[in-house]
């Protein structure tokens, strides 16, 4: 069986990829797996790729480009702003030039299927499925569905959806809602396996670790809050893990602090549960994919939700509702000592850090990335037979 799968634009639209393809190894053993990417996450792409999937895999850069639009201006105002208009341009002839690019990737490569998993990436790689009549399996992690996947859900063969249905509007005779994928190793460390992943770490077992992350591309935001509050939290011999993303990684790695307690690196390819699993409090933008990642491993959560991103500012309020996780804003950790705070009243509140944790949990679906396997090979016997 070949298959084609795409993603792009951050971690979340890849490692699902990932956790959906060993799956598919286990039930077709003679995979031959193609991803397509953008060029700003190719590298981060090549190496989850390298690390998380048990078969090579081919990997190819194509052009894309995105829609910039602003819930908050009117339309008529963005049509006469240069920094809007210009770049929805540019990016445009981007989708020309990408779906060209992917017509001929797939007369090439030949796959019984394409599985897109979400980005902007996916559009060019979708619209060369549909002409090319090959069968096309999307999966939407977010409760709101992004412009790419509102259109390929139009003529896709099989949706996989990562909340119920009823937030969709996608056609209910291809769609099933499956949660969203992630690896196998995401499931709940106990206190022993934590004290190890410490020290394997680098750690110590003794003292209270957290995990800081802004994506695989990184947030200013949370990236500017942590160097501001960090040395108030290693005073108290509170451990670090800060991943910067890679577009930020040597400026912080410049101002962070250099205490042996605060790990800085631009990005995990490998052993991302392990990082997870260790820390006593996660710290996170609210993307769907990691906020699984972190509800199959059970952790006490701050989210804050990217500025400009709806979605994401969707997914915090589902989960500060259940008090499954804190949230904060972008502008709220603007002011010093305010993500300090948070951390600080979460690792001196154990039983809170136990209800977080548990109604966190209450949302995994640890055989999302089975579902989505099945739904792919199902998809492929019904249009070859």
């Amino acid at each position: 069986m070949k298959i084609l799968c795409a993603g792009g634009g951050s971690g979340g639209h890849v490692t699902p990829v990932a956790a959906v393809i060993n799956e598919l190894i286990a039930l077709e053993p003679n995979l031959d797996v193609t991803f397509v990417c953008d060029k700003a996450f190719e590298v981060q792409a090549r190496g989850v790729m390298t690390q998380n999937v048990r078969v090579p895999v081919t990997v190819h850069r194509i052009m894309a480009g995105k829609l910039r639009r602003y819930r908050h201006l009117s339309i008529a105002k963005q049509l006469t702003m240069a920094r809007i208009v210009f770049p929805n341009i540019r990016d445009a002839f981007k989708v020309g030039i990408g779906f060209l690019q992917s017509v001929f990737l797939l007369a090439r490569v030949r796959p019984d299927v394409v599985f897109a998993k979400g980005g902007y990436v996916c559009l060019p790689v979708g619209m060369a499925a549909k002409v090319l009549r090959i069968p096309l399996v999307i999966h939407d992690s977010d409760a709101r569905p992004g412009l790419t996947n509102a259109i390929l859900g139009r003529w896709a063969s099989a949706i996989a959806t990562g909340s119920p249905l009823e937030n969709y509007h996608y056609r209910p005779e291809v769609s099933r809602y499956v949660g969203v994928p992630i690896g196998a190793e995401f499931r709940p460390y106990d206190e022993r396996r934590q004290r190890e992943t410490k020290v394997a770490l680098g750690f110590d077992e003794h003292r209270p670790l957290i995990a800081i992350t802004g994506g695989g591309l990184g947030a200013v935001s949370i990236n500017t809050a942590t160097l501001q509050d960090a040395p108030l939290l290693l005073a108290e011999g509170v451990q670090i893990f800060h991943i910067t993303g890679r577009k930020n990684f040597d400026e912080v790695a410049m101002l962070a602090d250099k205490d042996t307690s605060n790990h800085v690196v631009p990005f995990v390819f490998e052993g991302m549960a392990d990082v997870l699993g260790a820390a006593d409090v996660v710290v996170s933008r609210a993307s769907a994919t990691f906020i699984q990642e972190l509800a199959g491993l059970a952790k006490p959560t701050v989210l804050i939700p990217a500025k400009t991103l709806t979605d994401q500012h969707k997914n915090a309020e589902a989960y500060q509702h259940a008090d499954a996780a804190v949230v904060l804003t972008d502008d709220e950790i603007t002011v010093p000592g305010s993500l300090y705070h948070a951390i600080h009243t979460l690792l001196n509140d154990a039983s809170r850090r136990q209800v977080l944790a548990s109604n966190l949990h209450a949302f995994a679906r640890p055989h999302a990335a089975r579902d989505v396997a099945k739904m792919i090979i199902e998809t492929t016997r019904a249009h070859h037979n």
